[in-house]
């Protein structure tokens, strides 16, 4: 019932989530097969969630089952690839403050595209890819507090502007005084 009421928080009003045990053949792993069970969708019955979840629905229930557990968890660090696909507005908030409680405890990594989520972060890292006759080359570059405010107003609105550099100086502050 946690999940199911973190992944409503989530955007994902009509979930219901459950978990499958069956007894299976003893093995050096045990004799239990568990599997996640989900139904995203109202009059949807539960199927396996491997099955029939995208890439978003996949991350946010990571992330509520992450929530739930995190008091008990003894991952020390977790990776996020932008689990804010699909989202936005008042969901995005929502996920980045949850993102933001685990990273109390834990470390988290996120790659994100929204504001929103970059806001939160305590190190906020630009990605950027360049091709160098033929050759790819990814480069990350760790943000000081100008460029974390410069970053976030871009990802507001593409073109930086006196205004945007406002909205992002105001969600970065935000982001430190969440609880």
């Amino acid at each position: 019932q946690q999940v199911c009421d973190i992944l409503k928080q989530l955007n994902m009003p009509n979930v219901r989530f459950a978990v499958d045990f069956q007894k299976g053949k003893y093995t050096k792993l045990g004799c239990d097969n568990v599997e996640f069970m989900i139904s995203a969708n109202m009059g949807e019955n539960l199927k396996p969630l491997h099955k029939i979840a995208s890439g978003g629905e996949l991350s946010r229930v990571m992330l509520a089952i992450k929530s739930v557990l995190l008091d008990n968890d003894p991952i020390g660090t977790m990776i996020f690839d932008e689990i804010d696909t699909g989202i936005s507005g008042d969901t995005a908030n929502v996920l980045a403050q949850k993102l933001a409680k685990i990273g109390r405890k834990h470390q988290v990594v996120c790659v994100t595209h929204l504001a929103q989520v970059a806001s939160y972060g305590t190190n906020h890292y630009y990605i950027s890819k360049a091709d160098n006759n033929g050759v790819t080359r990814t480069s990350l570059k760790l943000l000081d507090y100008d460029g974390r405010v410069r970053e976030v107003a871009r990802i507001i609105g593409g073109t930086i502007s006196d205004f945007s550099i406002e909205h992002a100086k105001l969600m970065l502050n935000a982001g430190k005084i969440e609880e």
